[in-house]
């Protein structure tokens, strides 16, 4: 379906990759990853023909129907969402109005019998395309994967200029979904999709016949969409045939395996040359040198590709607050609505512990942040009160806290001024511990991108002595080497969080205890993740 062959990539001058050779079948579910900057989305370009600078081949047979899902979703106007995504194919509307014009010549009672004929085996050509493509029930797929991806049906014909850029990604989204191609090539299609909607497009995924190739940041996802997956790292692509899972332990496994392979060699190669300086003189073994010396002129090294930079960081530890780190008590939120309340939730007590990893959970609108900002104090309760407990200093993380960040300081700049007290060394250590390594750290806010700004914002909260927590979605725009090492962090944090995310991993490893924001009420869970899915199941 689609082949690379002896594929080299050149960019700024420099060598991304070279010699790719991949192959992707019918069917087949591919999963795209590797650390950020090692050419993912390059490759995607150059796939669907927008970059054709590079040496080698990519080819794909004639009448393969691909669609194309980037995070670039340009201008939106002028159209209802269902529109948009109706004009998704244009091969369909091309055909409606060729059956719309043969049926206007049939309708003509002149028509000469012979044309008629023509005409009608035409059409018939036409018509089996137009099924084939799906173009019958275009508009009710439509609506059910818009449907889907959590647009209402009161929404969909909307004008799309009043959605906002995350709602406009799902309606972008629904348009490739839904014209049925044989392969998919999609860049992070989970970003800005809650958890309710990533399970949903995790199901459609898996049952579409077509074939996939994506990237994205979400490792459960991924695991449970793919069935191959592709690695680009240390300027090479490599396959591996399994789900991301089987790709952690099988690229460990292949690293053992080298690391055995070089060092075997390289004990072969210090014999030979220890051999050729001992015998070179000796007219004797004038044969044995020259062959050994010829053996070693034809090596070709075992080359073990470095392992990916880890740094061991000890945060420091947070003062010790009280037991009681929030008491909530007849705690309720409305929003004004039309003349009227809006109830968020209502009457809930509740007392968060110290050392608690509470995740709140609920659907899309279910007001999750609203909660988070109640209890931080950003937005007044309604009724009803939150005590913070004695001691307790709170850290508050969300997309808006971007805004606090000065775009014309640097990163290290940036991390001074909110930890004054800490040496150099201490900052320099603290933001290579958050990916920030050598001259990243002269970067200014204003060139970071969104998972940049995360993870710095992340590094100086938990640097802070905050012994309270609380995160808002601190793993949008963040790769799956970016989380991991938040995951790690949090791990060893030792004060109290309370936070959301959409990803599951993350909520698995952390979580101790759930809060679930439902149908105006906040429902409480004394387990970990898991154990809130079995409850709720």
């Amino acid at each position: 379906m689609l082949s690379i062959s002896q594929l080299n990539k050149v960019q700024g001058g420099d060598l991304l990759y070279s010699n790719v050779n991949l192959q992707i079948y019918p069917g087949e579910k591919v999963g795209l990853v590797g650390p950020n900057g090692t050419g993912k989305t390059t490759l995607f370009r150059m796939i669907i023909g927008e970059d054709s600078t590079y040496e080698g081949q990519i080819s794909f047979p004639d009448k393969l129907r691909m669609a194309y899902f980037s995070q670039n979703v340009g201008e939106m106007a002028g159209k209802s969402a269902l529109e948009v995504v109706l004009s998704g194919d244009e091969k369909i509307e091309q055909l409606q109005n060729q059956l719309s014009l043969y049926e206007e010549k049939l309708s003509d009672p002149d028509l000469d019998p012979d044309e008629m004929n023509d005409i009608l085996i035409k059409m018939g050509d036409v018509q089996t395309e137009f099924e084939k493509r799906g173009g019958y029930d275009l508009e009710s797929r439509a609506e059910e994967v818009l449907t889907g991806l959590g647009i209402l049906p009161e929404d969909h014909r909307k004008d799309i200029g009043e959605f906002s850029g995350g709602w406009k990604m799902r309606i972008a989204l629904a348009r490739v979904l839904v014209i049925k191609p044989d392969l998919i090539v999609m860049d992070e299609p989970t970003n800005y999709l809650d958890l309710e909607t990533i399970l949903w497009l995790e199901e459609w995924l898996r049952n579409f016949e077509g074939a996939i190739f994506m990237t994205t940041h979400d490792r459960e996802f991924m695991n449970s969409v793919c069935n191959k997956i592709v690695e680009v790292a240390h300027k090479r692509v490599t396959v591996y045939s399994g789900n991301y899972e089987f790709y952690e332990k099988e690229r460990e496994i292949r690293r053992d395996q080298l690391v055995s392979e070089a060092k075997k060699q390289k004990e072969s190669i210090a014999k030979d040359e220890e051999f050729i300086a001992r015998f070179k003189a000796r007219a004797s073994h004038a044969a044995q040198v020259q062959s050994r010396v010829k053996k070693l002129e034809k090596i070709q090294q075992v080359d073990v590709p470095d392992e990916e930079q880890t740094i061991n960081f000890e945060f420091p530890t947070p003062p010790r607050g009280g037991d009681d780190v929030v008491i909530l008590q007849e705690l309720s939120k409305k929003w004004p609505k039309n003349n009227g309340e809006l109830t968020v939730f209502e009457n809930l007590n509740a007392t968060i512990k110290r050392q608690d990893c509470l995740a709140v959970v609920g659907v899309n609108g279910a007001g999750k942040s609203t909660l988070l900002k109640t209890i931080c104090g950003h937005t007044e309760a309604s009724s009803g009160s939150v005590q913070i407990g004695p001691s307790i200093k709170v850290g508050y993380f969300s997309q808006f806290s971007f805004d606090v960040l000065d775009p014309n300081r640097t990163v290290l700049e940036e991390t001074q001024g909110a930890l004054p007290e800490a040496s150099d060394g201490y900052l320099r250590n603290l933001l290579a511990c958050f990916l920030f390594r050598g001259d990243d750290v002269k970067k200014k806010i204003q060139h970071l991108s969104g998972g940049e700004k995360s993870r710095l914002i992340l590094a100086i909260l938990l640097s802070q002595n905050n012994n309270l927590l609380v995160l808002d979605e601190p793993t949008n725009h963040l790769d799956i080497q970016s989380r991991e090492v938040l995951l790690q962090a949090l791990k060893k944090y030792e004060g109290t969080i309370v936070f959301v995310s959409h990803d599951r991993h993350f909520l698995r490893e952390l979580t101790k205890k759930v809060y679930e924001v439902d149908k105006n009420k906040v429902n409480i869970y004394p387990g970990d993740y898991s154990y809130y899915l079995e409850k709720t199941s």
